[in-house]
């Protein structure tokens, strides 16, 4: 998460406003499914990195890259979250994200529950919910705050789901790949909680 904020204040403070501005015209249509594509790409390539038993710099390297393809990733809704709206709702949405993250992590720690058997909803559900992408891009429509509100409930179980499995089933030599995972699973619920609060504001 450190690297992730560090990255995100380098590329506003060093990429000029207007390139930064031009990015917010990724932030949908076919270009936006093409980069999605190529995020989810770099993704599968990541995990295998930070999955390997053979190498550790390789474990590094891809959690590297793919903290890296999330900072690109996030460029344009911050841009509209810090040029469009209140500037507030970054910070603001940083701190729901943490307070929610660390309900969750202690719900699992407290209780000691093994939420592995989410794995199959939460399958189905982010298969879904890329549907639905997918399909509001083509037909260009508009998925609304609830939308949100139902991957923000997504992303709170791929948390329980994955701090669960630190807990339970990794092994404590594959704390890179379970970085990879947990972090991945806060970028998602990130993402969303900005979202809910820039249509919140686009209502006043």
């Amino acid at each position: 998460m450190l690297g992730f904020v560090v990255l995100e204040a380098l590329i506003f403070s060093l990429v000029p406003m207007e390139t930064l501005l031009a990015a917010t015209r990724f932030a949908g249509g076919y270009t936006w499914l093409l980069f999605l594509g190529g995020f989810m790409v770099v993704s599968w390539v990541a995990r295998g990195w930070a999955e390997s038993t053979s190498s550790r710099p390789m474990q590094y390297a891809g959690l590297a890259l793919y903290v890296g393809a999330e900072a690109l990733l996030f460029v344009p809704l911050l841009a509209i979250a810090a040029f469009y709206t209140d500037a507030n709702l970054i910070p603001a949405a940083g701190a729901i994200t943490l307070v929610m993250f660390a309900g969750l992590t202690a719900v699992v720690f407290l209780t000691g529950a093994d939420f592995s058997f989410l794995r199959m909803y939460l399958f189905w559900g982010g298969l879904m919910a890329i549907g639905l992408i997918v399909c509001a891009v083509i037909f260009g429509l508009s998925m609304g705050v609830w939308f949100s509100v139902a991957l923000v409930a997504l992303a709170s179980g791929y948390i329980l789901y994955d701090t669960s499995n630190i807990l339970h089933h990794y092994r404590t030599d594959q704390y890179v790949a379970a970085s990879l995972a947990l972090f991945a699973s806060v970028a998602l619920l990130l993402w969303y909680v900005l979202r809910i609060l820039i249509a919140l504001q686009g209502r006043d």
